[in-house]
């Protein structure tokens, strides 16, 4: 009788190790994290103005600044900013090639959170000479979960070799593009992705930071896609309704007075010239 109580408590006490174990990785824990363009650029609870008659100047050949918009300090499960520089690496690699733009600089997390609004998002494009800017706001949600064969993790031999928990991330981004003197934005884009990982009790906090950055890499490249299509859009668009104005730089396209539209359309004469030879 008392064997059998022993193993009966022994067995108890193996299952509230375990279970104690399985909520220090992570098991049926959900972890978030975020950033909002609209508290970084109107902080306090300022009121976004209205910029319905505002008419912004774009002077070809454009600089453009990209960076994320910071998530709140000391928040927990933040992405590193080696790997934010990263990612807006491979996005920026997508556009450099752009004829009218001249450059593309990547801003520094650190810069970001020197001050908020649009006044410092002013003194940032003071000091890199930006024209535009293009920033990257995001929200992502990791949930890890036990299976069915989770059962196993009471056996040691289960922890290590039984992929019991599952690790899902959603992860939501959003890019948006101002004119910096203006303080008007353009366009923007979103990009999304869900990523689902399986993994043994031992792994759950490395399968699910793997998933964490993986997610932001889906999104990032899924954005990209979006903001190239948005920017063919804008440009179509600009030249329709003339909500845009937009002019070259002295020694940029022949000319200080030349229009953008104007450009296309003898870009279109030359193609055509082309083709009857």
């Amino acid at each position: 009788m008392k064997t059998r109580v022993g193993k009966v408590c022994l067995f108890a006490l193996v299952t509230l190790i375990l279970t104690s174990c399985a909520s220090f990785y992570g098991a049926d824990g959900r972890r978030g994290v975020s950033s909002s363009l609209v508290d970084y650029l109107y902080p306090d609870g300022q009121v976004p103005p209205k910029h319905e008659e505002t008419t912004p100047h774009l002077r070809l050949p454009l600089t453009v600044g990209l960076a994320f918009v910071p998530a709140q300090q000391g928040t927990p499960f933040a992405l590193p900013e080696a790997k934010k520089t990263q990612l807006l690496e491979v996005v920026k690699q997508k556009f450099v090639g752009l004829e009218y733009v001249k450059d593309i600089t990547i801003v520094p997390e650190t810069y970001m959170r020197s001050s908020k609004g649009f006044d410092g998002v002013g003194q940032i494009a003071r000091l890199y000479g930006l024209d535009i800017v293009a920033l990257v706001s995001y929200d992502q949600v990791a949930v890890t979960s036990e299976t069915k064969s989770s059962i196993l993790y009471w056996t040691i031999v289960g922890a290590y070799f039984i992929e019991g928990n599952q690790n899902q991330a959603t992860t939501f981004v959003d890019t948006a593009v101002f004119d910096v003197n203006s303080r008007k934005m353009l366009f923007r884009a979103p990009g999304v992705s869900d990523i689902e990982e399986s993994s043994t009790l031992v792994e759950v906090d490395q399968v699910n930071r793997e998933a964490r950055e993986k997610g932001f890499e889906l999104a990032m490249a899924d954005m990209a896609d979006n903001l190239a299509l948005e920017l063919d859009r804008f440009k179509a668009k600009i030249k329709e309704d003339k909500s845009v104005q937009v002019s070259n730089r002295e020694g940029y396209g022949g000319g200080g007075g030349m229009q953008w539209p104007f450009l296309l359309i003898l870009a279109g004469l030359a193609a055509v010239r082309v083709a009857k030879r």
